[in-house]
């Protein structure tokens, strides 16, 4: 059985919107790159044949990728309640060294640190599901152990 993937409505219609875009467009037009370099003439010497082959491979194992992705799609809101746990969609703020954070608990296919959405399977996201506001958590990072206190769940 396949792993449930987590995401919000937002990122599961972007990936709908690729998956046509892949289907409608790109290997199409693949299909007739690889048709136009078949007309050149002899295929073990020709670079735009062998190039096109390996571009349309690769969409076509994107497309079976985001099917699977879609297949075992989750939805969650960022926009819950305030809840008394962390859970998957939650924001939540956190003090560590005096420092406040705030992030958001999302699946693995929309996390990006840089604006604060943690995947729920990253050491940290891991750490934070199932705490309180007040609670203390340690986290082993790469750069040592870091102590995070909960200080609100949005």
């Amino acid at each position: 059985m396949a792993e449930i993937q987590y995401m919000t409505q937002e990122k599961i219609d972007q990936l709908k919107v690729e998956l046509i875009k892949l289907q409608k467009e790109t290997i199409v037009n693949l299909a007739k790159r690889i048709d136009d370099a078949r007309q050149m003439g002899d295929l073990s010497e020709n670079a735009e044949y062998h190039a096109a082959r390996e571009d349309l491979a690769w969409a076509q194992s994107r497309v079976k990728e985001i099917n699977a992705i879609l297949d075992n799609a989750q939805v969650i809101s960022t926009d819950q309640p305030t809840g008394k746990t962390v859970s998957i969609g939650a924001t939540i703020v956190v003090e560590s060294n005096k420092i406040k954070k705030e992030y958001t608990i999302v699946g693995a296919q929309e996390a990006d640190p840089l604006i604060g959405k943690i995947s729920n399977e990253s050491p940290l996201g891991a750490a934070f599901l199932g705490k309180k506001t007040g609670d203390k958590v340690k986290v082993l990072l790469p750069k040592g152990e870091v102590e995070y206190k909960v200080i609100e769940i949005k």
